[in-house]
């Protein structure tokens, strides 16, 4: 019987873990009936919580060891790495990436499964159509990451577009095999192509629990992913160099002419301050774009692992 893997990234979820099983497992009961077409498992990551994360995989992992797995980091790593863990321990024909919160509907997953068996489709995504209960703040920054990146870079992401899906193997396999230290998965599942389609669904809060990704980190993530799949922020340094660099010598041209025709060269001096400040600033500006290109290639060439595991069952 064809297996289909459930990777499952967590982070101090002790609250999610039981009530998601027991959903997840009362939909795949229902789903397969006494046809058992499929056989399941489970990969629980655990990414460096410090609450009873680990204690929930154990134990569920005593209570049915065949199908419920568990790798436990040494530390945190990110969602990047446990996402990555998870795809690597998978074995299964169809894989299923989910949050643990229930953000992510498990109904849609014989959907999801009949999709893969009945067409040529290559992937089965989700794409959420709506914010709702989201903070203002944070939805306008979403979609305006969505408007930025699928203007600058050639890699296209469908807004709403979430990490939950379900691919075939030779999928898998490709993600795997990318080498690459600076990880956005979004960027990565798109840039590796194969056939996809999207299925839709509304906003759902999470199930239990807060959420751990702070308006900072979201930002710093979203940053991360422009620079991952794109130069234009290289190209724009250079553009606003060449810039500055016309505008100061019309700055210069007119502060000649302003001296030969009034004779007044020395007035006007809080505004070269002024210039020479904003001058500095988009230096400034310039030499920190380029110096997080420089930092991500001093990440690829260590080549240290996105993670270390610590326990595994």
């Amino acid at each position: 019987m064809p297996l289909i893997s459930i990777v499952v990234p967590c982070y101090n979820e002790q609250e999610s873990i039981p009530i998601f099983y027991q959903r997840v497992q009362e939909i795949l009961n229902k789903y397969d009936g006494h046809r058992e077409r499929y056989q399941w498992e489970y990969w629980f990551i655990n990414d460096g919580s410090t609450d009873e994360t680990l204690q929930w995989m154990q134990y569920l992992n005593a209570a049915d060891p065949e199908r419920v797995h568990y790798v436990s980091f040494s530390r945190n790593f990110g969602k990047e790495a446990a996402l990555l863990a998870g795809l690597k321990q998978a074995e299964g024909d169809y894989t299923a990436v989910m949050d643990v919160d229930l953000q992510d509907p498990p109904e849609l997953l014989p959907t999801m499964i009949e999709t893969l068996a009945t067409t040529d489709n290559d992937v089965v995504a989700t794409q959420r159509t709506d914010r709702k209960g989201e903070p203002w703040l944070r939805s306008k920054l979403s979609q305006a990451f969505y408007h930025v990146i699928n203007q600058i870079s050639q890699v296209k992401i469908v807004p709403g577009a979430r990490d939950y899906r379900l691919m075939r193997r030779r999928v898998v396999q490709a993600i795997v095999g990318l080498p690459e230290v600076n990880r956005f998965s979004k960027g990565i599942f798109s840039w590796v192509g194969y056939k996809t389609t999207y299925l839709t669904f509304e906003h759902h809060d999470r199930v239990a629990g807060k959420t751990h990704w702070s308006i900072r980190q979201l930002m710093d993530y979203s940053l991360d992913g422009i620079m991952n799949y794109s130069e234009v922020p290289l190209a724009m340094a250079s553009w606003l160099g060449g810039l500055s660099f016309v505008a100061a010598l019309f700055s210069c041209l007119w502060i000649v002419i302003r001296a030969l025709l009034f004779g007044n060269s020395t007035a006007g001096w809080p505004s070269l301050i002024t210039i020479m400040l904003m001058l500095g600033g988009l230096q400034l500006l310039c030499l920190g774009v380029l110096g997080k290109y420089i930092s991500k290639i001093y990440l690829e060439t260590k080549h240290r692992p996105l993670y270390l595991i610590k326990e595994k069952q």
